[in-house]
């Protein structure tokens, strides 16, 4: 274990005010874990918070310890706590609902109105060397899943949501707007579920040859000086076919609408980027056609889905992660994902040294 007295954490103290400071080892309550912290993933959202000190209605106005997408190993366990013992290697589910309202109750914890979220103001991320969580809400890892990607079932949850969403099976015929991490872990989540068709587009070809490599049947390179009209009938020629579930990964207007417009009559949009609170889409279009739009807010009940399809192979989701850094070079491993140098897809954050908690190492 790392020494006690040391708890390096990543606060944001506001716009561009990233800081590097000591703060006290949580106490934990009965129902809670003390986690020695391993891995934590830089997701889009730290960076936003970063560069804009907000998303939305949130809003940072007291410094706030940054990460969610992460792993750790038991340090200490609740005195009620009977799922995880002192050494267990977990992945965290970064939300916690009340467990008490209808959503909770019916198994929708993810719109639960009183969330308590990591990383979202003014609750606390957890990219320090200790951390305190609900132990229902950490998913003990099998000895054959790294660290590195018990960290990765935080965005790949997203993936397993979206797809759930579309109704992705067995033959679906597939288009996903925007190749960065949250459209390629769709991607892999997309091809375990049995999609024989899964065409991705971008901006930029390096996010394309990725996802390629990790078994995208088509890609679309698309600019922005080409209109809707065109891209969707390249869309459809690409393919081949009208696909039936289209997955908007990007956040825009633009992309919003294309996801429409391209879908085949019947067939379903489900929206997971965030972008502006209001955006212009054609609407009748998707009425007269009978267009589903379906709307994502993370995830609810997919990690358990989301480490089986790590554990058995179905998802290999090692080459997402192209950069690692220790904790003491958080502000380099910030500058990496935000302007993406070295093509970077997905930063790692180590807590620890790397591959300590790991039974063989990450890349092997």
């Amino acid at each position: 274990m790392a020494n006690k007295q040391d708890n390096l954490s990543a606060i944001l103290y506001g716009v561009e005010d990233l800081r590097l400071e000591q703060r006290p080892i949580p106490e934990i309550n009965d129902n809670e874990v003390l986690l020695e912290m391993d891995c934590v993933g830089i997701c889009g959202s730290d960076v936003h918070y970063l560069v804009h000190g907000r998303i939305g209605d949130f809003v940072v106005e007291k410094p706030m310890i940054v990460g969610h997408e992460s792993s750790g190993v038991v340090a200490k366990v609740g005195k009620n706590v009977t799922n995880l013992k002192v050494g267990d290697r977990v992945a965290i589910e970064p939300g916690v609902g009340c467990r008490l309202c209808e959503f909770c109750k019916t198994g929708k914890y993810n719109l639960c109105e009183k969330m308590i979220f990591c990383a979202t103001p003014p609750v606390n991320g957890n990219l320090s060397r200790y951390y305190k969580h609900a132990a229902d809400f950490c998913h003990k890892l099998p000895p054959n899943v790294s660290m590195e990607e018990g960290a990765l079932l935080e965005p790949l949850s997203v993936g397993v949501h979206a797809c759930l969403r579309a109704g992705v099976g067995p033959g679906s015929e597939v288009l996903i707007l925007g190749a960065g991490p949250i459209g390629l872990v769709t991607l892999l989540t997309a091809k375990a579920m049995g999609a024989t068709k899964i065409l991705i587009t971008d901006m930029i070809q390096g996010r394309l040859d990725v996802a390629k490599e990790l078994g995208a049947t088509h890609t679309l390179l698309v600019s922005r000086d080409l209109d809707e009209k065109t891209i969707v009938k390249k869309i459809h020629e690409v393919m081949e076919t009208v696909p039936s579930k289209t997955i908007e990964c990007c956040g825009g207007e633009t992309t919003s609408r294309l996801a429409i417009l391209a879908t085949k009559s019947g067939g379903c949009v489900v929206i997971v980027g965030m972008g502006q609170a209001e955006v212009k889409i054609p609407l009748c279009n998707a009425l007269v056609r009978e267009v589903d739009i379906r709307g994502v807010f993370r995830y609810v009940n997919a990690y358990p889905i989301a480490l089986s399809l790590i554990a058995s192979g179905a998802v290999d989701a090692k080459k997402l992660v192209t950069h690692h850094f220790d904790i003491t070079e958080t502000t380099k491993a910030f500058e990496t994902s935000r302007y993406g140098h070295g093509g970077a897809i997905k930063v790692m954050i180590h807590c620890q040294p790397r591959d300590k908690n790991n039974s063989k190492p990450f890349n092997s």
